[in-house]
């Protein structure tokens, strides 16, 4: 950020960065170039950005310019973005539904809970293990549990218009039934690893609660894990079943991160869009084009 705009990184700040930055990386996986591109337009709305300001956001990660253009190019190939009439680049269908899921978990909403269940019950017939996967990962998308081999289940508590693309895929290979079991304690914890889920969220809003003092403190230093860190909660919400509060275990900490993530995410998009702003001027006059 430009010197007029940069805030003091007090000696707490900049004494505790290390041990923030150790605990948020714990458990994160390193992003390539290509997830920092996928990153970056999943975390944007609209999802499509212009090669300069990507180019930018690469360089926090130490990619170069020709290592991000590279990215790009193996992207569209891909299928993965697509390049508008402005030249920029945007997440193709798959991905901007992906994006859709994304910000459905990191909301938490859902429709009021009756009670009731879908169930869908696979047709019985041969399948080729790709189709079988591609059924089951579809299922997943739609954030159904599997209770045995061939019968998935979720409560009946989510927009029926969620996901359209996976939805497509399992529409008319199953059988589809609303029910109300007799008795539908345990019945959650059977589909889903709720426990887990439960202890990953913990650490999560841990992390970003220690990151987002050096984000308001005006830290650089905390951009890079700090990225990676929101990557990671934002792919927890995703796979969060978007249970009724009924059915939910006591102490369940999804709204405590949510509401931790969006003090975390407004310090980021403020100091990151700083950095942007200074880098841009940096390169004023380079070989960096849109």
């Amino acid at each position: 950020m430009a010197a007029a705009d940069r805030r003091p990184v007090t000696a707490t700040a900049a004494a505790g960065l290390t041990a923030t930055v150790e605990a948020a990386s714990t458990g994160l996986r390193p992003l390539s170039a290509r997830s920092v591109l996928v990153s970056t337009l999943l975390g944007t709305d609209p999802p499509a950005l212009p090669v300069a300001r990507l180019v930018r956001v690469g360089a926090l990660f130490e990619f170069s310019e020709g290592s991000v253009r590279t990215a790009l190019s193996r992207l569209a190939t891909a299928g993965d973005v697509e390049r508008d009439e402005r030249g920029w680049y945007r997440l193709s269908a798959p991905l901007r539904e992906r994006q859709a899921r994304q910000s459905l978990g990191r909301s938490g909403r859902s429709d009021t809970w009756s009670g009731r269940w879908r169930q869908a019950v696979v047709r019985p017939g041969a399948r080729t293990a790709g189709e079988r996967a591609e059924l089951r990962a579809a299922m997943q998308v739609l954030r159904f549990g599997e209770l045995r081999d061939g019968v998935w289940l979720r409560p009946d508590n989510l927009p029926s218009d969620r996901a359209p693309a996976a939805m497509a895929v399992v529409a008319d290979r199953c059988h589809w039934s609303s029910v109300a079991p007799d008795r539908d304690d345990g019945l959650a914890d059977a589909l889903w690893d709720l426990s887990a889920w439960a202890t990953r969220a913990d650490q999560l809003r841990r992390a970003a609660g220690a990151v987002v003092a050096d984000l308001e403190a005006g830290d650089e230093r905390a951009l890079r894990p700090g990225f990676e860190l929101s990557a990671a909660v934002l792919r927890h919400f995703v796979a969060d079943p978007l249970l009724p509060r009924e059915l939910l275990p006591r102490r369940w900490p999804g709204d405590g991160l949510r509401a931790t993530y969006d003090r975390f995410d407004e310090a980021y998009r403020r100091l990151l869009g700083e950095w942007l702003r200074a880098s841009s001027a940096r390169t004023d006059g380079s070989t960096v084009t849109a």
